[in-house]
């Protein structure tokens, strides 16, 4: 899997830590707050898209009167404390990231998320300092699965995106890495049992846990 790979670009939610179970109840207690209630299809139509992305979504859809700031600093507010000290790490994953640093990779996190949530998440495991860069779904880029985050993550740590291996739990995600021009590893978790086969199908590899790679 590592042969000619210099970099290695993780997706943060469902890859690097377990948090995808906690988002579904932070929209039911953002969208009741609002008196709305929150549809059967909400989950699958916010896939993929970047954290900024996704207020705008919610903004238009459910014809919001905060602005795009505002809904962003609500969802970091409810989010960072469970972050901090809730979400685990997916297993085997800071003793793989510690054998990538100790073998010269460059590392990046390139995620959907906030860059508040992604450095709680981080720093709640003391694994920031193995990252090179960090790139979040804050800013007005395209999300997943368009390549941007991916393309921008390669060439902060100054990789060539053929050299770089992409690490993902959702369609979405596994979609960008290969538009990037990646290699791609599809991760496992509950959240996207639904998409297991495809998942299967359109990365390079699959894993279960890091614990895996740490075998081999």
């Amino acid at each position: 899997m590592l042969t000619d790979i210099r970099g290695v670009l993780f997706d943060l939610d469902g890859t690097l830590v377990d948090s995808m179970w906690m988002w579904k109840q932070i929209d039911i207690d953002y969208l009741g707050a609002k008196r709305v209630e929150m549809p059967e299809d909400l989950q699958r139509s916010i896939e993929g898209r970047s954290f900024y992305e996704t207020a705008v979504y919610f903004k238009e859809r459910f014809q919001l009167s905060d602005s795009i700031d505002t809904i962003m600093a609500d969802w970091n507010r409810m989010a960072e404390e469970m972050y901090r000290t809730r979400v685990p790490l997916k297993r085997g994953a800071k003793e793989f990231l510690s054998y990538l640093k100790n073998n010269g990779y460059k590392i990046g996190i390139s995620t959907s998320n906030s860059r508040v949530l992604t450095l709680a998440a981080l720093e709640a495991h003391n694994i920031t300092e193995y990252f090179d860069c960090i790139r979040s779904g804050c800013n007005e880029i395209s999300g997943k699965p368009a390549p941007d985050v991916y393309l921008l993550s390669a060439a902060d740590i100054g990789i060539e995106p053929e050299h770089c291996l992409v690490f993902e739990d959702l369609i979405a995600g596994i979609q960008a890495g290969r538009a990037a021009g990646m290699r791609v590893c599809a991760v496992d978790d509950d959240f996207s049992e639904y998409q297991l086969a495809e998942k299967r199908r359109l990365a390079d590899y699959y894993i279960h846990d890091y614990f895996e790679l740490l075998r081999k």
